[in-house]
């Protein structure tokens, strides 16, 4: 890690263009802003063709404060936002052929959810681990096959250049890259001020446990899950469930199977999970009280859930967040 003197003034230049998405800009910018606030030597422009100011995919129009063409390097980072049309964005020769000029003159170049294409079009990212939004992660694949694309990953790092999955996730990149330059003080100072994780547990696979369920079909569902979300620990057998959906414990069980794709207690156990993995991150109660108000019973209770299901015991996961680093990538054993 160098110095802070070493980063006074380094330049955050922020790429955008007619359609891009409004929070794959401003969310890495607020992360920059703050770790200003707290003695960073960041200096963010926002930069665009010509200098002219853009509208984003909401319509909300965004000031800019630079051209791309006058810019003589990519400054310290260069970022690139996404946009919903993502054909749009990476057929824009003159947009291509800036970023790629200016790539190679930065020190990092990091792409936000749907801007691993303009990256990907730019012939940037041949080679080369990256990351994007999990619904895109098929279509990058296909359309650049040169491209390792991690489909899990919340950011990549691969060499200079860094990438990110969907949309706020370009605040987790930005803390990983405030970490790199300036340690994991301050961009744990700048993450809970943000009130945001350091490192977002899990990949983008590990959704809410709760979303599995939706639409108007799940209604008899409905108390069910939402007593299992407000009280992990309590009675959640078979019965007191069934009861409270007014079913038989024949119907819940086929209706649980219907939309959620899980049996009932298969779904308890996840929800829990999920419950202690949110007291992990946010507190340092010890691993037995966390085990009994979320409804393990015990502490090797919860350490086989978590070993089985993530593959780390709870200390291990607790430690995870702790930093923005991401994990290194898998190997053949």
């Amino acid at each position: 890690m160098a110095t802070p003197h070493e980063h006074e003034g380094r330049t955050v230049v922020v790429v955008v263009y007619d359609g891009v998405r409004l929070l794959d800009v401003t969310g890495p910018l607020e992360v920059f802003t703050m770790a200003v606030e707290h003695g960073a030597g960041y200096r963010p422009l926002i930069a665009s063709l010509g200098g002219r100011d853009i509208k984003t995919s909401g319509g909300i129009r965004l000031g800019v404060d630079v051209a791309l063409e006058e810019l003589g390097d990519g400054g310290h980072i260069l970022l690139v936002p996404g946009s919903p049309d993502v054909d749009a964005a990476s057929a824009d020769r003159p947009l291509l052929d800036q970023v790629r000029r200016l790539s190679g003159r930065a020190r990092h170049t990091a792409s936000v959810c749907a801007g691993a294409f303009v990256l990907a079009a730019t012939g940037l990212l041949d080679g080369r681990r990256a990351a994007t939004h999990w619904e895109l992660a098929e279509r990058l694949a296909g359309a650049y096959p040169g491209i390792e694309v991690d489909r899990d990953a919340i950011f990549v790092r691969d060499g200079d250049i860094v990438t990110s999955a969907g949309v706020s996730s370009g605040i987790d990149l930005a803390l990983g890259l405030v970490e790199q330059d300036y340690g994991a003080d301050l961009a744990r100072t700048v993450a809970k001020h943000l009130v945001v994780f350091m490192q977002r547990p899990g990949g983008q696979s590990q959704f809410s446990v709760r979303l599995l369920a939706g639409g108007e079909r799940c209604a008899p569902l409905r108390p069910v899950l939402d007593a299992v979300a407000v009280d992990p620990a309590g009675d959640h057998g078979l019965a007191a469930m069934a009861a409270r959906a007014g079913l038989s414990v024949r119907q819940l069980t086929r209706l649980f199977r219907q939309e959620t794709g899980l049996s009932p207690a298969r779904y308890v156990e996840l929800a829990r999970l999920e419950s202690a993995r949110n007291m992990l991150e946010t507190s340092d109660r010890p691993l037995d009280v966390v085990a009994r108000r979320i409804g393990f019973g015990s502490p090797e209770t919860m350490r086989r859930a978590f070993v089985r299901e993530l593959g780390v015991p709870p200390t291990a996961y607790r430690a995870r967040f702790r930093t923005t680093r991401a994990p290194a990538p898998r190997t053949a054993s």
